[in-house]
């Protein structure tokens, strides 16, 4: 397939705009004007194609964009925001899905980018989340789309959890869900209760959840003088957000995660009380 690099057509007038008007805008003015100047190259003919970019695309079946934006990764040709912008307008996720299942991240990348929350899709999202197969960037962009739905998706989290499949997704979905669920706060305790190098997340993950049970099992954790500055920091954002409180002065002086923070942004006091 031959493809327009509308980019590389922008950049070549860009480059002619810019000479001609190099005193007109500061540096960080032109981090304003080129954006708009894009927008603008949009609704421009251009006599390659005879017609505008925007219309080029308009033009294209849904099945033609596709396989536009799918040989556009492939030939490693910059995708231009107006194709992406013609196939959300269209609506049409069926004929993304064969980018979304390619088993190549960058494809899917740009599939759930363009497909987002459309309900139709979560039974394809939760099962690449149980394999695991693509780069955690995608999966993590796949996690934050289920993330806004939770509760449609908590029973195939809860099932991913029991199965070992996808663990860690789901314990982060459900801690997006209701606070009224027995099951879901009796998981998310019991992998807080395990505690080891994730204690910190599983702790962000039940002050998330928001149920309050959590707080002594918190409180109880917070006071152990074993834990480090990282997980303190996170036990009493946990306890707050639950509406408790914890006031006992620490000291994590000799703690290396404390020391690095203290290097790059110096903490004023060196006994640690966030209270």
């Amino acid at each position: 397939m031959k493809l327009i690099d509308f980019d590389a057509l922008f950049d070549e007038k860009l480059a002619v705009y810019m000479e001609e008007h190099q005193d007109k805008y500061t540096e960080q003015e032109w981090e304003d004007v080129i954006p708009k100047l894009y927008k603008k190259f949009g609704d421009t003919y251009v006599a390659k194609v005879k017609c505008t970019p925007k219309e080029y695309y308009a033009k294209m079946s849904m099945e033609e964009l596709s396989a536009t934006l799918s040989a556009h990764l492939e030939q490693d040709v910059p995708v231009p925001e107006f194709l992406c912008a013609e196939i959300e307008n269209r609506g049409d996720v069926s004929v993304l899905m064969p980018l979304l299942e390619s088993g190549d991240d960058q494809k899917a990348a740009y599939a759930v980018n363009l497909i987002g929350g459309n309900r139709e899709v979560f039974p394809v999202y939760v099962r690449l989340l149980r394999e695991g197969t693509l780069d955690s960037d995608v999966l993590d962009d796949v996690v934050d789309v289920l993330k806004h739905s939770a509760d449609e998706v908590k029973e195939d989290a809860i099932k991913m959890y029991e199965e070992k499949a996808g663990t860690e997704y789901a314990l982060e979905i459900l801690s997006k869900t209701e606070p009224n669920d027995d099951k879901v706060y009796e998981i998310l305790l019991k992998e807080f209760l395990c505690f080891g190098e994730r204690t910190p997340m599983r702790a962000s993950y039940l002050a998330s959840y928001g149920d309050v049970r959590a707080l002594p099992h918190l409180l109880a954790r917070i006071d152990k003088d074993e834990i480090g500055f990282v997980e303190f920091q996170e036990l009493k954002y946990a306890i707050e957000a639950l509406g408790g409180e914890y006031t006992k002065p620490r000291d994590f002086t000799a703690d290396k995660d404390y020391l690095a923070v203290e290097a790059s942004c110096p903490i004023p006091s060196r006994k640690e009380n966030l209270s």
